[in-house]
């Protein structure tokens, strides 16, 4: 792993330690993404609330029941909860996250909350370890701005779509000048934003279409953001 990786492991590792020993959904005494919320209508059963998003992509994905969801960044596994109630018996989730103490976190809200159709897998956002054309959705939530090739992501995120299928992602972007990119602030979701219009040409070069970039209005130098995008059903 490269410094930032690390810093990233290590510090969503101590979030899901505190959250398993205290309930907290936040690392600290102060946030570095906002909690998220869980749908309404859709309330899952969790051993905590924990939850470091910093939007609703499962909201944004308008899933179907039958779809074939890859969660980009799984964390504690609410998103992949809340999309594997969505997706119904039908249909499968997928949740990637290289950080071992989040799995287990995860896995452990999968028994209490007696959902049986998502796994939850080791491994990197920028090798995915699932097959070619093998999901009709990906969501990630406040996940994509930690990595250090944000083209490799997209580049996977595609590579997994099947043909027509569909990007829906809640991250950060940066709406001004960044400061210096040290390995903490890089993984309390600051330091690796990037501006939409460079997010948009990624997502262009990796060969996404119907890109769009929604961002929330803020006065400091990031900003959340829902990213939507569709992989062409040719191609």
């Amino acid at each position: 792993m490269s410094q930032i990786q690390e810093a990233v492991r290590r510090h969503y590792a101590a979030a899901a330690t505190q959250a398993s020993t205290s309930g907290s959904c936040c690392a600290g005494e102060d946030c570095d993404c906002t909690c998220g919320q869980v749908l309404e209508g859709a309330e899952i059963d969790l051993a905590m609330p924990l939850s470091l998003g910093c939007g609703l992509p499962v909201k944004l994905a308008d899933l179907k029941p039958g779809d074939v969801v890859v969660d980009l960044g799984s964390g504690a596994g609410l998103d992949a909860l809340v999309s594997a109630r969505a997706v119904g018996e039908s249909g499968h989730v997928y949740g990637v996250d290289m950080t071992d103490e989040m799995l287990a976190l995860a896995e452990a809200n999968r028994e209490r909350s007696g959902i049986g159709n998502v796994s939850f897998l080791k491994g990197r956002i920028e090798a995915i370890p699932l097959p070619s054309a093998s999901a009709d959705v990906v969501i990630s939530n406040c996940v994509i701005n930690l990595a250090e090739d944000k083209g490799a992501v997209l580049n996977e995120a595609f590579r997994v779509l099947r043909p027509g299928g569909r990007l829906a992602v809640a991250d950060m972007v940066a709406l001004g000048e960044m400061p210096a990119a040290d390995v903490e602030s890089w993984a309390a979701c600051i330091a690796g934003a990037i501006p939409p219009e460079r997010y948009q040409a990624l997502l262009e070069e990796a060969g996404f279409r119907d890109v769009s970039i929604d961002v929330a209005g803020g006065a400091g130098v990031v900003a959340s953001a829902n990213v939507t995008a569709r992989r062409p059903a040719t191609g």
